[in-house]
């Protein structure tokens, strides 16, 4: 058994960053109100600043990129909203027609699709709008059940209109996509490109690909990327400037290059994966182009902040400014990350590109430490504290010059325009500068950034006009389905900022507030309707899981075990006879079935053994039965407790004896501890039910 954690790093700025991993969110929000220094002048020209960016966008009277609306009519908070977002997500995955003709008459032709004609003054809105209730009405026709003529009419069209609609539907999903996805190649994506890069825009491309499952993923990932960077340097050649920080990039994301980039994988991750996106970096250089490092789930930032290291401190790329990294500002980590990211940069004397963004996979990181049964949330549950983070971090990039080029993803215009603020108020530290630029998602917030850009131009200032680039997914229809999801996830929410942008029912005080106010009025306490994991269940406590993406849970447990290994180890009868017999007793040895080391000795139990254990169970019967419902539950809480305590002992039996990998043993552990106290609540409602049954003097049988 490996008995050194992977990614293990004595670093001090390292450790902070696993020690705010699952940090106490109250604490964590005191932090970053205490480190938000901003001006009573500065809060009002922030706030000045969002209302201009936002009254012009409306003034303009624009489509708002038309999917702006579209999620706005159709939230999903809303029915509907949930009707197409299951659509969409499941049409790309159904095999058959018959299935998705099903999928279709079960999510459309039961919504009231007419009810959303003509709220909105987009076309595209409309169109769709009419699409569906056409769509809706046809299927509807199939489910008529008469004999006339106009009726047997209605199910032949609705019959023969089938694969129609299927067609249609999957040309809707598609026409959405496209909203999302630049091209479904790099070089159709270069060329489209060139239309907003002649207004003043630059590019990163993203080749789709969320993981590769096996070897072959993998490499054609690793193909994609190679074609992309050699498409993107040779268009880049026509650029006057040679700095990577003002070209064009490729973001990569490090889980499509190896098909186990796991936390637990750590020798294989530096051994296999290394050297590919080495040779990503070293064609980029040659290029004069960057490669950004794209932002996963929570448990993969460990990992890629040493993938980083390693890249940094390598010889072969020293002085190249185009390496770049993504920050998410709704992890408690974030702030702890550009910490260790500044001091990686002067160690490696290079600038880094760092992309800060809000974050895009909250909703799974919530579910994910709910059933895993971590402390508490990697992010946090309040939209106000990611912002406020967001601020935080974003004045610890621009604090620091020589090591950061900061790049500001976000659609949010009071976001944008505290920013703006920072890099031109007259007594900010970071006036005039420009060494920084925003970045926005292909068909997302387009609008905000025309407008920022509009009014710089405009007003004679093109040359101080802040760079802005345009982060655009490029692939095949087929490889949507993650990316689609995950944006309509992260913006089709009602409390988006896109969202609220293009309604105009809202007044401007309820678009653009100031989250550390919002934040105070909370009184930094996570939000009340998301209970941490422990509490998860009202009723009972949740069992505690084990953070196998920790690398300082893991040098604890490995400890732990390496004292529990040298330990003898015998398993005896619990009850036995107090005479020569014992001596009778067979014994075998247990050997870990993975590697044949001998982990103990079993004492096997006798005849008489059992008899003995038999009667005493009898004689034990009796106060068993008198123990009524409650005590008997505070015996299985108590159990479950005791499990708790011995966890790492429990779980290095269950790897050694049983052969179990270490998540299985978790889960083992974990499946008894919520058995155990899952029915001692029930346990305790059902007494409870019964003295309310019979009477709190009752006379209550013996199964209350």
């Amino acid at each position: 058994m490996k008995l050194t954690a992977p990614f293990s790093d004595s670093n001090p700025r390292r450790c902070a960053i696993r020690d705010a991993y699952h940090a106490d969110e109250t604490k964590c929000v005191a932090q970053l109100l205490d480190a938000l220094t901003v001006s009573e002048s500065q809060q009002k020209n922030i706030r000045q600043e969002a209302v201009k960016l936002v009254q012009k966008i409306r003034e303009r009277n624009e489509n708002h990129g038309g999917l702006d609306a579209f999620l706005h009519e159709y939230q999903l908070s809303s029915e509907d909203g949930v009707a197409l977002m299951c659509l969409a997500e499941a049409l790309l995955r159904v095999p058959d027609a018959d299935t998705a003709d099903q999928l279709i008459q079960d999510k459309l032709s039961q919504r009231n699709w007419a009810a959303h004609l003509g709220n909105s003054e987009s076309f595209f809105v409309n169109a769709s709008t009419w699409g569906l209730m056409l769509t809706g009405k046809v299927i509807s026709l199939d489910k008529a059940v008469s004999k006339n003529v106009g009726d047997y009419l209605g199910k032949l069209i609705a019959r023969s209109g089938e694969p129609v609609i299927r067609a249609a539907v999957k040309q809707a999903m598609k026409i959405m996509g496209k909203q999302f996805v630049l091209a479904e190649n790099i070089h159709d994506a270069i060329k489209i490109a060139r239309a907003k890069e002649r207004r003043g825009y630059t590019y990163s491309y993203d080749m789709l690909g969320e993981a590769a499952r096996t070897a072959a993923d993998a490499q054609h990932y690793l193909d994609a990327y190679h074609a992309a960077i050699e498409a993107v340097g040779v268009n880049a050649a026509a650029i006057a400037t040679a700095d990577p920080l003002r070209r064009p990039e490729v973001s990569v994301k490090l889980s499509a290059l190896h098909p186990r980039y796991e936390f637990a994988q750590a020798e294989r991750v530096m051994n296999e994966l290394m050297p590919r996106i080495k040779t990503l970096c070293v064609a980029a250089r040659a290029h004069g182009i960057g490669i950004t490092i794209d932002a996963e789930e929570s448990e993969r930032l460990d990992p890629s902040l040493s993938v980083l290291e390693a890249l940094s401190l390598d010889a072969d790329l020293r002085a190249w400014n185009g390496l770049g990294f993504v920050v998410q500002a709704y992890q408690k980590r974030a702030p702890a990350v550009i910490d260790w990211l500044q001091e990686l940069a002067s160690k490696s004397e290079r600038k880094l590109m760092i992309r800060l963004v809000k974050g895009a996979y909250w909703d799974r990181e919530i579910k994910h430490a709910q059933v895993q049964g971590f402390a508490d949330y990697p992010v946090f549950t309040r939209k106000e504290a990611t912002d406020v983070s967001y601020l935080v971090c974003a004045r610890k990039l621009l604090a620091h010059p020589a090591q950061f080029y900061p790049l500001f993803a976000t659609h949010n215009a009071l976001t944008v325009a505290a920013i703006l603020v920072f890099t031109n108020e007259r007594n900010d530290e970071h006036r005039g500068r420009r060494d920084f630029e925003f970045q926005c998602l292909h068909g997302m917030g387009a609008v905000l950034y025309d407008q920022v850009l509009y009014d710089q131009v405009r007003g004679g200032n093109a040359a101080d006009a802040p760079a802005c680039r345009i982060y655009a997914p490029v692939g095949a229809h087929k490889d949507l389905l993650a990316y689609l999801v995950r944006r309509l996830l992260e913006n089709g929410a009602n409390n988006s900022f896109v969202n609220r942008l293009v309604d105009k029912k809202l007044p401007l005080a309820d678009i653009i507030q100031d989250p550390t106010r919002a934040l105070s009025a909370h009184t930094s306490k996570p939000h009340p309707r998301i209970p941490p994991p422990p509490r998860l269940y009202p009723q009972r406590a949740n069992s505690h899981g084990m953070n196998l993406f920790d690398s300082a849970t893991l040098q604890h447990y490995y400890r732990a075990v390496s004292a529990l290994r040298a330990q003898t180890w015998e398993a005896h009868p619990l009850v036995v006879t107090a005479d020569a017999a014992a001596a009778a007793r067979k014994t075998a040895d247990i050997t870990n079935p993975a590697s044949g080391e001998k982990v103990g000795t079993v004492h096997a139990a006798t005849a008489r053994d059992i008899d003995t254990a038999v009667a005493a169970a009898n004689a034990a019967a009796a106060d068993w039965d008198d123990i009524r419902g409650a005590a008997r539950a505070d015996i299985l809480d108590a159990a479950a407790d005791l499990y708790q305590r011995q966890r790492d002992e429990l779980l290095y039996l269950c790897s050694a004896e049983a052969g179990k990998t270490l998540p299985d043993a978790v889960a083992e552990i974990r499946e008894a501890v919520d058995f155990l106290r899952y029915y001692a609540h029930r346990a305790r409602r059902d007494f409870a039910d019964a003295r309310t049954l019979h009477g709190a003097t009752g006379e209550l049988n013996q199964w209350s």
